[in-house]
């Protein structure tokens, strides 16, 4: 494999040129120990400080092509992505993923601005530097974390990390005095661009908290916090809290409104089936009440019969009684029937 020649550096002091003379036997015979890509991920990735590249083989310039066509397994390509990373989200997460994919064979170092660089050349961010070191760590593409990363890459940085590329999206990041910070290593045949995830940035996320604000001040004067720990007004304090009561208020009424549309449909359903029953015992009521009351109904049969054969017949006629008792009894239930429905609808 090509090695550098000691004068093949441009003028920022970065490697840009390949020798064709073949690697002395002492170098060869020297194996590469640099820390390998994870395989596992029931920890999260190490600190550049706790695992640092002490691999003494020399690290041989690599190109793209190269690079794509594969490394021995005991020289992973070492890809390097720097960021803020911010309140970190699928962005972010996409970015890495592609720079961890970019070769066959990649170790990801992943640089993390702290917070004094952050807020002077970029602004106030919402997690500090602890929290933005530990979110890359458990991060499944990242192989190692780099505290502390410098705003601006130099020679120095770049040698004691052995980065062979460094990963970014394309578009020119005017920072720190330069119309683009990358400017050198892409002079250099070290930038690898990654595409940006459209939709979704820290500056969104933000945008979406601070226009939603006071939303999400009464989400969590809601959830047990103080006015104070949300630098919340007393005045405003009053109204959130007026606001929250007002909404359960609402919540209320609207499952007072869906209760009594759930009560008057099952009173429909309850009519529709007693008007079912009426009808069916109104015809045997008013059935029952023509046989026995009517023109030719049990009674005046009855009442001809003792006058026709008073005394001599009257067992044959107290049969008769029975029976017109027997459709009484019928007119009657009937007309319970119908009551005890009534009653129902009326508990109900």
């Amino acid at each position: 494999m090509p090695v550098l020649t000691t004068d093949a550096e441009s003028e920022t002091g970065i490697p840009k040129s390949l020798s064709n003379e073949p690697p002395s036997e002492t170098m060869e015979e020297i194996e590469h120990t640099c820390p390998q890509p994870r395989l596992t991920l029931t920890a999260p990735a190490p600190f550049a400080d706790e695992t640092s590249c002490l691999c003494q083989a020399p690290h041989e310039k690599l190109t793209i092509a190269q690079a794509r066509l594969g490394t021995p397994v005991d020289r992973p390509v070492r890809v390097y992505a720097d960021g803020i990373f911010d309140l970190f989200h699928s962005g972010h997460a996409r970015a890495l993923m592609q720079a961890k994919t970019l070769f066959p064979n990649s170790y990801l170092l992943v640089g993390v601005c702290s917070d004094d660089l952050t807020h002077k050349f970029k602004g106030f961010t919402v997690m500090n530097e602890a929290e933005r070191y530990e979110a890359l760590r458990h991060c499944r593409y990242v192989d190692e974390v780099i505290r502390d990363a410098p705003w601006t890459l130099t020679p120095e940085f770049l040698e004691k990390h052995k980065i062979d590329f460094v990963a970014h999206d394309d578009i020119p990041y005017s920072s720190a005095g330069s119309d683009d910070i990358y400017k050198h290593i892409k002079e250099a045949g070290m930038f690898v661009p990654t595409q940006r995830t459209e939709g979704i940035s820290t500056s969104d996320i933000i945008t979406r908290i601070v226009r939603d604000y006071d939303v999400y001040a009464r989400r969590n004067l809601q959830r047990g916090y103080t006015a104070k720990e949300l630098n919340v007004s007393f005045i405003n304090e009053k109204k959130y809290r007026f606001q929250n009561q007002v909404d359960k208020m609402k919540e209320k009424v609207k499952n007072v409104e869906e209760r009594s549309k759930e009560f008057v449909n099952r009173v429909e359903e309850k009519s529709h089936d007693l008007i079912q029953k009426w009808e069916e015992k109104s015809r045997e009521f008013i059935g029952n009440f023509l046989e026995l009351f009517g023109p030719d109904g049990a009674w005046s049969l009855l009442s001809s019969l003792l006058r026709a054969h008073p005394g001599a017949e009257l067992l044959k006629h107290m049969k008769i009684l029975l029976i017109v008792l027997r459709n009484c009894h019928t007119v009657f239930h009937s007309v319970c029937t119908i009551l005890h429905s009534l009653h129902n609808v009326q508990e109900f």
